[in-house]
């Protein structure tokens, strides 16, 4: 298991050494307590999907969103060739059928995992609040518990160990991707839903050693023809 710092623009990994006994440490044990690589990390939506459909099972891609996969693919191989380090995928099928198809554009031996904690739901209750989506109070504390857990888990300077920057595709939804961007920049995160994402856009984190995080592009969709761009 991974172990994640306290804060994200803290110099030192402190869950790597209590920080009080970190002081009496030479220069060269703290070294193996402090990050080095660059992290950097490519959220990308799912492609459009049968969304007027309320069972999971059948809320799968639609023709356009398997053509917005396919470009998409294209899209993350032109730009990352074979430098991806490791890809993560949403289990919901609407992300998995994205991720599949995205898979089929790179090369085949890059790390893949499955992850629960990156799917949709309402991370937090936003402000202004909409009047057009009004989740009941337990949803914001059902969901927002697991996407704080799964930003914690995703969002993060490098390891210690991790000597060479990575590249890493995080393939998810709409509300946790304007979540995390809202925390990893140290925005209220209660203004998430002031972000718009398209389908099968790219949303660029760079997290570096000692912390800081950029935002190198939000929701970039021009690798898709001006028809093919939707929201649902």
């Amino acid at each position: 298991i991974m172990l994640l710092p306290d804060n994200i623009s803290s110099g030192i990994n402190a869950e790597y050494g209590d920080k009080e006994a970190m002081k009496n440490l030479s220069d060269e044990e703290k070294v193996g307590l402090v990050s080095k690589a660059v992290r950097n990390i490519y959220l990308v939506r799912h492609g459009q999907y049968e969304i007027a459909e309320t069972e999971d099972h059948k809320r799968i891609l639609t023709a356009l969103g398997r053509e917005q996969a396919e470009i998409t693919g294209d899209r993350i191989k032109e730009v990352l060739g074979d430098t991806i380090t490791h890809v993560y995928i949403s289990t919901k099928p609407r992300a998995m059928e994205t991720g599949h198809i995205i898979l089929k554009h790179l090369k085949e031996d890059i790390p893949v995992d499955y992850s629960e904690l990156i799917w949709e739901g309402a991370p937090i209750a936003p402000i202004p609040e909409p009047e057009y989506w009004k989740p009941e109070p337990w949803e914001f504390f059902r969901d927002g518990a697991r996407i704080e857990a799964a930003f914690r888990r995703f969002i993060h300077r490098a390891h210690p160990t991790q000597t060479e920057d990575s590249h890493e595709v995080v393939v998810c939804h709409g509300n946790v991707i304007r979540y995390f961007v809202c925390r990893a920049l140290q925005n209220d995160p209660a203004g998430w839903l002031r972000y718009s994402l398209s389908n099968c856009s790219i949303t660029h984190l760079v997290v570096r050693p000692n912390g800081n995080v950029t935002l190198r592009g939000f929701g970039e969709k021009g690798h898709l023809p001006p028809q093919m761009i939707t929201y649902n």
